[in-house]
């Protein structure tokens, strides 16, 4: 009995996941079309294990561990990379982002570029939270989450129509400053 409940919330996470990442990608169209910001989905490899049916549908296999969700660049030249995560709980697991993924985010990180992780509480609340924050919940916080309430608060970024406004907060690079870099919200 176990197993069928089992695959059901699967299913259902899955799903969720898929909506919520659909929302992302309408903001990222929205972006877009203002001149903001160039983001587009990471297509997750896979390989495919026979021909295509008469549907044009086939059975295909992961190759690689999955990457950050969005990767792009914002009108001032800085790349921007972000994951999105989505959970029906009061709080996100800092462990829902893969050891890839975090190898990932440094590398970029370490390169300059804006890396975030993007949260969703239950289509409620949306959240922008900067790599820099995220790696460091148990030294922050005392313990590997973030709730809703609480430590998410300060990351908290508009939802219109069920678009996830991402950017909203995000100051961009200031050519006239010194080093060319400005700052940005935490």
């Amino acid at each position: 009995m176990a197993e069928p409940r089992r695959k059901m919330i699967g299913a259902m996470s899955r799903a969720s996941g898929e909506m919520f990442e659909r929302w992302i990608a309408s903001a990222c169209d929205f972006y877009q079309q203002a001149g903001y910001a160039v983001i587009e989905k990471t297509p997750e490899p896979m390989k495919p294990l026979g021909k295509a049916d008469k549907f044009g549908r086939f059975q295909a296999c992961f190759i690689k561990k999955a990457q950050p969700d969005f990767k792009g660049v914002l009108c001032d030249g800085s790349c921007i990379i972000f994951d999105a995560k989505h959970t029906e709980k009061d709080r996100i697991q800092q462990n829902v982002i893969t050891e890839k993924q975090w190898e990932i985010f440094d590398k970029y990180e370490a390169m300059g570029a804006k890396c975030y992780v993007v949260v969703s509480i239950g289509f409620q609340s949306f959240f922008r939270v900067p790599w820099d924050i995220w790696k460091q919940m148990k030294e922050l916080f005392g313990h590997k989450y973030m709730a809703v309430d609480n430590e998410l608060k300060p990351y908290k970024v508009p939802e219109k129509n069920c678009t996830v406004l991402f950017l909203e907060g995000v100051e961009l690079n200031d050519e006239n400053s010194e080093n060319g870099t400005g700052t940005e919200d935490k």
